[in-house]
C-alpha cells in the first residue's frame, strides 16, 4: 500500500491539465505501445474493451484500430480527460464515462478485454481497483496494465529525502512488482505475470522536470511545492543534489519504473 492519496486533488489536476497532457507525457505514449505490443502477443479478439483510465484517449484510439469490429469504453475519474478523449476520438464506436476505477458502474462481465496504462498507482490501493475489474470482466477475458513501479522517480525522491534530513517525507510512493502481483492474486485473477521495466526522459535541469509533471496532471507525485523560507531552502537544497548526484552532459534523467501486469478471469 502507498501513502493516502487525496483522489479530489488527483481528479482536479489531471482535469485541468487534459488539453495539454499530450503535449507532455512522453513516456506514457511509450508505454501505450508497450502495452499493445503485450497485448498482440496474448492473441485475444475482444468484442467489448474497456479502458480504466483512459486519459486523453491515446489506447483507445489504437484499439479502435487494432479491433475495428470492438465496442469500447473508457472511463476517467477527471471529467476534463473524458472531454478531451471524446473530441480526439469522435463518437463512432467509442463510448466516454466519467467515473472512479474503485467504482466501475457495469454489470457484471460486461467486458471481454479490460486494460488500463498509468492510472494504477495513483490510488491508496490495488485492491478495490482489481476487484472492481475482475467484476465487469465476462469469464474467460483478459486484464491487461501498465502502472508506475517504486522506482519511479528515484532521483528526485531520494534527492528530497536527503534535503529535509529527517523531516517529514511528502512526497508520493508507488507500489513495488511485489505488491502488484500479490493484488493480482488476491482479486482471483488466474496466470498472473507481472514484469518490470525502465524508462528514463531528460530534462535540462529539476524546475524543468517539476514543470513537466505538473503539466501532465501528476504534480502530486513530486515533493510539496515550496511554502515558507525552510520549504523553500529543502526545495533548493533538493534541486541541487540532485544536479550533483545525477545529472550529465547539461541535463538530469527523471527514471519511470513501469510495471506490466497480465491476468485472465476463470472460465
Amino acid at each position: 500500500m502507498v501513502a493516502n492519496i487525496d483522489r479530489q486533488k488527483v481528479r482536479d489536476s489531471f482535469h485541468r491539465q487534459a488539453t495539454d497532457y499530450d503535449g507532455h507525457a512522453v513516456v506514457q505514449r511509450r508505454v501505450v505501445e508497450r502495452l499493445i505490443g503485450l497485448l498482440q502477443a496474448e492473441g485475444v479478439r475482444p468484442a467489448r474493451i474497456l479502458d480504466v483510465g483512459a486519459g486523453t484517449g491515446s489506447l483507445l484510439a489504437r484499439l479502435r484500430d487494432k479491433y475495428p469490429e470492438a465496442f469500447a469504453v473508457g472511463a476517467d475519474l477527471a471529467l476534463g480527460m473524458c472531454h478531451t478523449a471524446s473530441a480526439n476520438l469522435g463518437q463512432e464506436g467509442v463510448q466516454l464515462v466519467n467515473a472512479d476505477a474503485e467504482k466501475l458502474p457495469f454489470a457484471q462481465s460486461s467486458f471481454d478485454l479490460v486494460l488500463s496504462t498509468s492510472t494504477f498507482q495513483w490510488l491508496t490501493t490495488l485492491d478495490r481497483a482489481f476487484a472492481e475489474v475482475h467484476r465487469v470482466l465476462s469469464p474467460g477475458g483478459l486484464f491487461c496494465f501498465a502502472l508506475f513501479g517504486e522506482k519511479t522517480l528515484f532521483e528526485l525522491r531520494s534527492s528530497y529525502k536527503t534535503a529535509i534530513n529527517g523531516g517529514a517525507d511528502r512526497s508520493h510512493s508507488f507500489f513495488s512488482q511485489s505488491d502488484v502481483l500479490a493484488a493480482l492474486q488476491r482479486a482471483g485473477f488466474t496466470d498472473p505475470r507481472v514484469i518490470s521495466e525502465i524508462e528514463v526522459e531528460f530534462h535540462p535541469d529539476v524546475p524543468d522536470l517539476l514543470r513537466s509533471l505538473k503539466r501532465i496532471g501528476a504534480g502530486s507525485a513530486a515533493p510539496v511545492a515550496a511554502k515558507g523560507l525552510s520549504e523553500r531552502r529543502v526545495m533548493l537544497e533538493m534541486m541541487e543534489l540532485y544536479r550533483m548526484r545525477y545529472g550529465r552532459d547539461g541535463a538530469i534523467p527523471a527514471s519511470y519504473e513501469v510495471v506490466y501486469g497480465v491476468g485472465g478471469k476463470p472460465a
